[in-house]
């Protein structure tokens, strides 16, 4: 009697391939998400690593609060007791002291990674120059913006604000502020490096929060004189999704040619 036949070599090899499953044709969702989890690894630790940096110099962050509190103060003490006119005036006031407060630490921004030569790493570095430079704007925002929204709606009280106009004022600066920080950081970014360039950045970046300033303070106005504040706070929010649609990546490329 002859012995039973195994398998054949080829029958071996299609069983093989059957059993097999498709992976190099559909690739797991955990590899094809690990690339954006170390971009966000990445944001997240220029982002802490700028709060802790400010940390250690908190006279800079100190000194933009003590600026917006100053200037918002004074007007009270120069006017008087003369309450209509202080409601009148309170947007102007509260938003032009936001936006000089802002851009006091503008210069600030990339100058002591560029001087220490962080910025040539951070552009040689795999992690795209984009998402590094959100990070410094994000934590640039959290340093001097967000106290500044904290702060003001206190400091309107001298104004004789209404609960309503204060609620409607803290919400525009923190649409509105964001949007500072993502202009100015491209005109930190265009004059790094360049002699003078505190006062040149002021004048690149003032002529374009001239429609935040304007909308801002607009949306207080509105809703004292009961218009409601909803059509300028959605085009406050409309500057801020273009600004940081745009801004990140116009401050990469200022950056990159200041580092040529």
């Amino acid at each position: 009697m002859s012995a039973p036949a195994g398998p054949s070599p080829g029958g071996a090899a299609n069983n093989m391939e059957r059993a097999q499953p498709a992976n190099h044709h559909h690739p797991l969702p955990r590899e094809e998400g690990r690339g954006d989890g170390g971009l966000f690894a990445a944001l997240g630790a220029v982002i802490r690593r700028d709060l802790l940096l400010a940390l250690r110099r908190k006279s800079d962050v100190l000194t933009t609060l003590f600026f917006f509190v100053i200037v918002v103060s004074l007007f009270p003490l120069g006017i008087g007791p003369e309450m209509a006119m202080l409601r009148q005036i309170a947007p102007g006031v509260l938003w032009v002291a936001a936006l000089l407060a802002t851009m006091l630490s503008l210069n600030r921004l990339f100058a002591a990674d560029h001087a220490d030569g962080t910025l040539e790493q951070m552009a040689l570095s795999a992690v795209p120059l984009g998402v590094l430079v959100t990070g410094k704007i994000v934590a640039h925002w959290l340093l001097s913006g967000l106290p500044l929204v904290l702060l003001a709606p206190v400091l309107g009280l001298q104004f004789d604000l209404a609960a309503g106009s204060l609620g409607v004022l803290a919400l525009a600066l923190l649409i509105g502020t964001p949007v500072l920080s993502l202009i100015g950081a491209v005109g930190a970014g265009l004059t790094l490096g360049v002699r003078g360039g505190g006062v040149l950045v002021s004048l690149l970046v003032l002529p374009l929060y001239v429609p935040v300033l304007i909308f801002g303070a607009g949306a207080v106005e509105a809703d004292l004189t009961g218009l409601g504040a909803a059509a300028h706070l959605s085009l406050l929010a409309a500057f801020l999704a273009l600004a940081a649609f745009f801004g990140p990546w116009a401050t990469t490329v200022a950056l990159r040619i200041a580092l040529e």
